[in-house]
């Protein structure tokens, strides 16, 4: 294929089709919707479904599974983990090397810092220091 397209299987024997995203040359899946505005580094996924929002940072390393959402202007740094169908607000930050769990809920400007396990489900508001509070 073109040197813009790279194919990868899965651990199921299954082939995925990823593009290299204009901004950052990260890696996304076919049938993911990355706004143009946004940036994906090189060595970041974005799977099929998920959808980025303008001005949104996928850092290096990181892993955007499938039918996640990542708001407008958030921030997801190196080596951090995204579930299946969670979704990060508008203008919130996940530190490196955290995990936020499958269907979670990070409520817009909520700040989650580096190494941090967010179960899968729950949903998160911080403060802005990046306290959590009771939800």
């Amino acid at each position: 294929m073109g040197k813009n397209y790279i194919d990868i299987e899965d651990d199921q024997g299954t082939t995925l089709r990823y593009r290299k995203h204009v901004n950052g040359r990260g890696l996304v899946a076919h049938g993911a919707k990355v706004h143009p505005k946004a940036v994906v580094e090189v060595g970041a996924y974005i799977e099929p479904g998920a959808r980025v929002g303008a001005g949104a940072r996928v850092i290096r390393g990181a892993w955007v599974e499938p039918d996640a959402v990542i708001g407008e202007n958030a921030y997801i740094d190196a080596h951090a983990h995204i579930g299946e169908g969670a979704a990060v607000g508008d203008g919130a930050h996940i530190g490196v090397r955290t995990d936020i769990g499958a269907g979670a809920r990070i409520a817009r400007g909520a700040r989650i810092g580096d190494d941090e396990t967010v179960a899968a489900g729950l949903r998160i508001a911080t403060d802005r220091k990046g306290l959590w509070l009771a939800a």
